[in-house]
């Protein structure tokens, strides 16, 4: 493993894996590795700088080194939230820079990175906030102690104690360091350092096999606690990892198939499929009468769910477990309603009661990972489904069938369509379960809504990658009876990079004039675009949305008076509650 170039005060060391580090590591050693990940796409190389770098760190300094690499500023099961907006951090910024606020919308416009818009707007700053002769010099740990201050920060006052931390920390930053604080407290970390490659990083700096560090991993939950674990007990220390109790892991994903045929053909004979429920997925952890529900992304949604709580409390029979199920949005008579409704459940935190008498949910089962201290992780999802089916008491399970015909297949994802569900799930019946992985051992097939042709009629640039094209799109409706374009939501979803180009050449071509960040165009361009449901939005005119539009096609064959109406739209809508039951705020 080659050293690294590390700056220390005013020198700089090029460290070997056997020289450690005896000093505090300075953030600017981080901004440096940083800037050196941002300028190339060669994994290996990036492995092995990232390696190097963390080898050398006092175990200490490896956790916030680990996080902020990955654009986090705190831990994915950690349930602290920092609550600072980026109209807060720019303001603070311009002030320590003696700049006003088209300073940064210029540096933006070039960049459409944050981080980098911070850093040109200090490094052009016009007076000195600071002076450079005798600004402290930052280290990993005081950044990374400043953003879990703030997270603990609750109450009268917080805000205004808020931003004096963050102009303290920024005030004290070189730009280069600055951009990289900026960009992870904005979780707008452009490195292209994900989670993959961290854990081979970490099992390339501590000579550990792949494999035991990504089950550790995923165990944990949190691959820079694995990291200080691996530094400081190596392999001992990682073997005895375990599934900890109220320490939610990422939930294992499936890939989509087209169709039931394809199922077959990639999982072979025998399939178990289940209804795909249309609401939210939850993990469930039970160690005695206390219970705490975590939702797909870990977050802590147990005080929004009292009624799941006192169902998991009451019916599973074991002491301890970790479950996973989905929970629907239902009407008086068990049908389900629109996602949207759920999610007024989730966000809610206060007068739950109220919430919960209008919106009932219904709770079902369809696996498990642990039961009294047993990890279930690599059993099979057949062994699993036993489990859970003898511990679940009279809490439903997902609707199941296992079969080796094709039709037999059709036939139940007919059946969960008519039902008022997303489709079904096609599992593997000697599938393990692999938290944060999306393979083949779990398929979904989704029943599809009619795609829209619609219009485009305004555009706005993207971000990182993409912020110099045209590539978030306002989708609009033709009015049959007055011909006005009624929009019904943004997508930046479905087009290939090429032709996004393109579509930016169109666009620009097509432009009407500015409007804030949009880009007004004349209605020429018509794209094909599917989407999951179809939602009521008072942030629309037509009072509709679509929910997770994506553009499948470009309509090159059809002018504006061909697209679809936003008359058929409504029909759709309409439609949509033959099979799902409707929602009335009386």
């Amino acid at each position: 493993m080659g050293g690294i170039a590390l700056k220390k005060n005013a020198f700089y060391y090029t460290l070997s894996n056997f020289e450690l580090i005896l000093m505090a590591t300075p953030l600017a050693a981080l901004a440096e590795l940083c800037e050196r990940l941002e300028s190339t796409n060669a994994r290996n190389s990036m492995v092995s700088w990232v390696a190097s770098f963390i080898y050398q760190l006092e175990a200490k300094e490896i956790s916030a080194s680990v996080l902020i690499l990955m654009g986090r500023v705190l831990p994915d099961y950690d349930q602290r939230v920092l609550e600072v907006s980026w109209r807060t951090i720019s303001r603070i910024i311009l002030k320590i820079a003696n700049k006003n606020a088209r300073s940064f919308t210029q540096a933006f416009s070039k960049t459409g990175d944050v981080g980098e818009a911070t850093k040109m707007v200090l490094q052009d700053r016009k007076t000195g906030h600071q002076s450079t002769l005798f600004r402290k010099k930052l280290t990993i740990l005081e950044a990374y102690r400043t953003f879990e201050e703030i997270s603990n920060i609750k109450g009268t006052g917080s805000r205004a104690k808020k931003e004096r931390l963050l102009e303290t920390i920024l005030g004290s930053a070189t730009p280069e360091e600055a951009k990289y604080i900026v960009n992870a407290l904005m979780g707008e970390m452009r490195l292209g350092f994900q989670e993959g490659l961290m854990e081979q990083a970490v099992a390339e700096a501590f000579a550990l096999p792949l494999e035991l560090v990504q089950t550790a991993s995923m165990l944990m939950g949190d691959i820079s606690e694995v990291a200080v674990i691996a530094k400081t007990q190596g392999k001992k220390g990682l073997s005895k990892i375990n599934l900890v109790v109220f320490r939610p892991i990422k939930p294992m994903m499936a890939q989509v198939a087209s169709n039931i045929a394809e199922v077959f053909q990639e999982h072979g004979e025998k399939v178990a499929f289940e209804y795909k429920l249309d609401g939210a997925r939850i993990q469930i952890h039970k160690s005695g009468s206390k219970v705490k529900i975590f939702s797909r992304r870990l977050t802590n949604v147990t005080d929004s769910l009292p009624e799941v709580v006192e169902l998991v409390r009451s019916q599973v029979g074991t002491t301890i477990a970790v479950l996973e199920g989905e929970v629907i949005a239902v009407n008086e008579n068990g049908k389900p309603m629109l996602f949207q409704h759920l999610m007024r459940r989730f966000r809610r935190t206060r007068r739950i009661k109220d919430t919960a008498e209008k919106i009932p949910i219904k709770l079902y089962l369809f696996d498990v990972m642990f039961v009294n201290g047993e990890n279930l992780l690599n059993k099979s999802y057949s062994n699993r489904r036993k489990r859970l089916a003898k511990i679940a008491g009279r809490i439903l399970l997902t609707k199941q069938i296992i079969t080796d015909n094709v039709e037999t297949g059709e036939k139940f994802l007919k059946e969960a369509s008519e039902a008022g569900h997303e489709g079904v799930m096609a599992k593997k019946l000697d599938s393990s379960y692999t938290p944060g992985i999306r393979g083949k051992k779990w398929l979904k097939v989704k029943t599809i809504l009619e795609p829209l042709d619609l219009i485009i009629v305004a555009a706005e640039y993207g971000y990182g990658r993409r912020h110099g094209w045209l590539s978030n799109y306002l989708l609009a409706a033709r009015d049959a009876e007055t011909g006005e374009l009624v929009p019904l939501g943004k997508t930046f979803k479905g087009l290939t990079d090429d032709e996004i180009i393109q579509m930016t050449r169109e666009l620009k071509r097509l432009s009407l004039g500015k409007e804030g960040h949009r880009i007004l165009v004349k209605p020429k361009i018509v794209v094909e675009v599917a989407y999951n449901e179809i939602q009521k939005s008072p942030k629309y005119k037509g009072g509709m949305a679509l929910r997770f539009a994506r553009i499948t096609r470009i309509r090159k064959d059809k002018d504006p008076k061909g697209a679809d109406t936003i008359q058929k739209v409504k029909r759709i809508y309409e439609k949509q509650f033959e099979k799902k039951a409707r929602y009335s705020d009386s």
